[in-house]
């Protein structure tokens, strides 16, 4: 778990992410600040389309950025909405986050925040035998 002050740093950056949303269709706009081990921190933010199918969630979109820049090792995600309640992943960004272990997730509502665990949102979640 990282302390408050990291917390408060990342949950500001994904607000700024979502402020960057492209939600033309949903009208709702998500943004995500992932922690790598390391200390840097990755922004991702909600693009849609046309075509359904082909949106990113935040969530993936952080974590994609990561990745491409060589990191894979990861402290903990914020990820932000407009809802007053936090805002719980879809299930394609819950196995796509516990893909790079356990960490933690913290969702951010306007009224309050949950903290949880990529493993408590997926528990029993498919892996490859390693």
């Amino acid at each position: 778990m990282i302390d408050r002050l990291e917390e408060k740093a990342l949950i500001q950056k994904a607000i700024e992410a979502k402020e960057r949303s492209y939600s033309p269709y949903s009208k709702f706009p998500v943004g995500a600040a992932l922690l790598t081990e390391e200390g840097r921190v990755f922004v991702g933010t909600n693009v849609e389309n046309s075509s359904y199918g082909l949106s990113m969630c935040a969530e993936r979109s952080a974590i994609v950025s990561a990745v491409s820049n060589g990191y894979r090792k990861f402290r903990s995600i914020a990820i932000v909405s407009d809802r007053k309640e936090p805002t719980s992943p879809c299930g394609a960004c819950r196995q796509f986050m516990v893909e790079f272990g356990n960490f933690e997730v913290i969702l951010v509502g306007e009224e309050n925040i949950k903290r949880t665990t990529t493993f408590e949102l997926l528990p029993m979640h498919f892996e490859m035998e390693k």
